[in-house]
């Protein structure tokens, strides 16, 4: 399982293993603790994280949005359960 975080210094969403204490973040450097990271979604690989990822900087980006609301937060999720159960 990955759990996507978002870096408290430049907001850049990443992904670490859920057992991963510390992140160092690929685009500020700085270093990021997971436990008080905000985190987004728990995905079952990388390859999910990752598109999730790209999805959300490109949801945020079109919306000219800083982050997610936490109704959209709510809704991602559920997105996120529902297209993981027609995958499986």
């Amino acid at each position: 399982m990955y759990l996507v975080i978002r870096c408290p210094g430049c907001g850049t969403f990443s992904y670490v293993d859920r057992f991963q204490k510390w992140r160092l973040c690929p685009v500020c450097g700085g270093t990021i603790n997971v436990r008080k990271a905000p985190v987004y979604l728990e995905t079952k690989d990388y390859h999910d994280a990752e598109m999730i990822i790209g999805q959300l900087e490109k949801y945020l980006h079109d919306n000219k949005k800083t982050d997610l609301t936490s109704q959209e937060l709510n809704s991602l999720r559920t997105q996120y359960s529902e297209w993981f159960k027609q995958k499986v």
